[in-house]
Formats: C-alpha cells, sequence, structure tokens
C-alpha cells in the first residue's frame, strides 16, 4: 500500500509532553466496531471491559540507553536498540561519519566502547569495556531514552526516569517504553480484577527502530527491525484458555500485539515464543490472538497507525484520529488513549 495512505495533519500543540497525573486520569477514547465515539477516561476501563476479558502488558523495563560522548574532538552520540550479547549492543549513533571501525568512545564516568562494526541501516555494533553490567554503566551515564518529538521540545529530566517506566516495568531491555501501559495504576489494576477482568504480562524489548519513519512510498518496501520477546508457556496457556472460555485478548499497546501475533499460528492458538520478531502488520493482515487493542495516537505514516488501521480499517482510523485532534486528544507517547474493539 501507498505510504502517503496513512497521512494526516497533526497541530504541534497536541503533542504530549508530560504524561497525565494521576496516570489513570487520561483521555481513553472508546472505539467498538462502527458503533459511535465515545469519549471516556482510562480510569473507566472495568466498565468498558468484560467480565473474563484479559489484559495482556509488556513488562519491559526502559533502560538509560541514551549516551553521550566523544572519539577524539568528535562528538558522538548513541542511542542502543538491541543487546547481542553480554557486552556488545547495536546502536544508531550519531556523527556516525566521524566514526570507524576500532574507534573508541568515551562516554563518560569511566564508560568506554569501542565501534566494531557498521551495519547496512547505519547503525554500529559496539563492544563495552570493563567487567559491570553494561546496565550498571547505563545506570551511571545513560539518560531515558525519550522519543525525538518530546526530545525535541524539551531537556530529559529526573521525572522521566519514573514518567517513562510503566508499574510493570521488569525485565531490563528496552530503549522505548510500551506507552500505552503508562496508563496504568495499582488502584485500576485493583478495580479491574473486582469486575472479574484479568491480566497477564509478556516480554517484548522494544527498541529505537519504533522512532524510524517509513521512507519507503509503499509499504511493502519497508524493513522493520528485530525485536527480542518472550511469552512463558504458562501464560500462553493461560490465555488459550481463557479465549476458550469466552474471554476476549485485549493487547495493551503494540508491543503486547505484535508479540502475541507473532507467538500465534493459523489455528489461533497462542504458543511459547523466544526469539527476534520483526512482524509488520498493515491492512489486509487477518489477527490470531487479539480481539482488541488499548494504544496511543500514533504518528503519521508510522508503522504503528498502519497497524491500527488493519485492525479497525483505513477509514474508520482516519474518522478515529480526525475526532482526536479535533477534540483535543493529547498524542504520542505521553498522550491520551484508544480502546480499539474490531
Amino acid at each position: 500500500m501507498r505510504v502517503d495512505l496513512f497521512d494526516f495533519d497533526l497541530p504541534t500543540d497536541r503533542i504530549a509532553l508530560r504524561p497525565a497525573r494521576p496516570r489513570d486520569s487520561a483521555r481513553l477514547l472508546h472505539v467498538a466496531g462502527e458503533g459511535p465515539f465515545d469519549d471516556r477516561r482510562v480510569s473507566d476501563l472495568p466498565q468498558l471491559l468484560r467480565k473474563g476479558d484479559v489484559l495482556v502488558f509488556n513488562d519491559t523495563r526502559v533502560i538509560p540507553a541514551q549516551l553521550e560522548g566523544r572519539r577524539g574532538e568528535a562528538r558522538i552520540g548513541a542511542t542502543l536498540h538491541k543487546r547481542i550479547d553480554l557486552r556488545r549492543w547495536q546502536a544508531f549513533v550519531r556523527n556516525a561519519k566521524r566514526l570507524h571501525p576500532g574507534d573508541v568512545i568515551a562516554f563518560g564516568a569511566d564508560v568506554t566502547a569501542l565501534a566494531e562494526t557498521r551495519h547496512d541501516d547505519g547503525s554500529w555494533t559496539l563492544a563495552f569495556a570493563g567487567n559491570e553490567p553494561v546496565e550498571v554503566l547505563l545506570e551511571r551515564a545513560g539518560r531515558m531514552p525519550l522519543p525525538p518529538y518530546i526530545a525535541g521540545k524539551r531537556a530529559t529530566d529526573e521525572a522521566d526516569r519514573s514518567d517513562y517506566q510503566t508499574m510493570f516495568a521488569a525485565r531490563d531491555g528496552a530503549v522505548a517504553a510500551p506507552t500505552a501501559a503508562l496508563h496504568f495504576t495499582p488502584g485500576l489494576l485493583a478495580a479491574l480484577a473486582e469486575a472479574g477482568i484479568g491480566h497477564e504480562t509478556l516480554t517484548l524489548h522494544v527498541g529505537a527502530g519504533t522512532f524510524l519513519p517509513v521512507k519507503a512510498d509503499d509499504t511493502q518496501s519497508h524493513a522493520m527491525h528485530a525485536e527480542w520477546g518472550r511469552i512463558e508457556p504458562d501464560t500462553a496457556d493461560r490465555l488459550n484458555a481463557a479465549r476458550g472460555q469466552g474471554g476476549r485478548i485485549i493487547a495493551v499497546g503494540t508491543t503486547s500485539l505484535r508479540l502475541l501475533e507473532s507467538a500465534t499460528g493459523e489455528d489461533g492458538v497462542i504458543r511459547p515464543f523466544a526469539g527476534d520478531t520483526s512482524i509488520f502488520i498493515t491492512p489486509g493482515y487477518r489477527f490470531r490472538a487479539i480481539d482488541g487493542l488499548m494504544t496511543n495516537f500514533h504518528l503519521p505514516r508510522s508503522t504503528l497507525f498502519m497497524l491500527v488501521s488493519a485492525l479497525m480499517g483505513l477509514e474508520r482510523m482516519q474518522a478515529v484520529y480526525a475526532h482526536a485532534i479535533a477534540d483535543h486528544y493529547r498524542f504520542y507517547s505521553y498522550g491520551d488513549a484508544s480502546l480499539l474493539i474490531p
């Protein structure tokens, strides 16, 4: 499909620079089938879902993966986006033309990395020196990797260390938050449980590739970056059982959705999963694992707007976004949410 079909105009004042407080006070646009739009709050979720439904969250934890350093006199910026092994990460590099294989980058606070290999997509493999876990080094030298549409408007600060982390964050490895889950609080989770709505977790370490624009003119020419994920066997069993009893599987965030779809066969059975996925969902895709999606509002021409258009239909999502823009919903990572039930 032509990428320009997924374009729309977004006023810059609709981009949220801080999250709602409390988190579950964010607005929620409920879209069910072809019915009318329903303007609600995230805290209304227990009334919008059904007993037996299961929400699926991503328990990845964002690491401070943005680094500023020097190679000699040259300033080098790096955003880690995919772990290769214990000491090596693939990274997008700013000012990469000043970098050559074998160069050592000093990131401050006694953190150095060797530039090993340049990849075809322009990213680099960086090998970190020393014996401490890389995550420990990042806590010392790194910053939270806020999306460019926020970082370009204000500096990252200490509040982002907690704001840009979900209540489910347990497994280090993401360089972008699974932002739909930022809206959840312990109180909301308790209210959902009281209403008979369950929840499960999986892990998908979100990479910086999620911020990259689609540069191709046609979706068939776009290559997704791979991300590592895991679904435990008992989690898959419980999800299949819930569906067997008539419950709906509602993915919280496109990261949860993409991993669930990657793990599910043509027979609709969710299977255990451990490995990379580069699934790219566009209109025409037949969903196998999920019955609905809670997600924030996404960028024009993005793979994520293509995904929600695949779920609900392109014309329907164009109308949804037109309503959200006209009604001053807040967009992107710290913005408001939608609940999409096809």
